[in-house]
């Protein structure tokens, strides 16, 4: 009896399409975390600016700092037109050496 490999669908099985997640265009929020320390926070607006092609609305940045004051979370809402925009922005954040983490 041949067994089916993985991600084949067995005969007789309807495989429904999946939804993207993310229904575009959409307000995206996204979260950076960096050391805490002058200019981190203009260096996330002006490294989004690049990567939007415009200013970033001060409302738009939400800042946050560790309970030790050593990190800064910052949660960036912009509005993205595409999941190959938010992967590239993701892939710009990944190569930043300020950026400790994000989300």
């Amino acid at each position: 009896m041949k067994k089916d490999g993985p991600g084949e669908t067995p005969p007789g099985v309807e495989v429904e399409e999946k939804k993207p997640l993310i229904e575009y265009p959409s307000v995206y929020t996204f979260k950076v975390m960096g050391m805490q320390g002058p200019g981190f926070a203009e260096h996330v607006r002006e490294l989004f600016r690049r990567l939007m092609g415009s200013e970033i609305s001060p409302d738009s940045i939400r800042e946050q700092p560790s309970s030790k004051g050593k990190y800064v979370s910052l949660s960036v809402s912009v509005y993205l037109l595409s999941e190959e925009h938010r992967r590239s922005i993701y892939d710009e954040l990944h190569k930043d050496p300020r950026v400790v983490y994000y989300l």
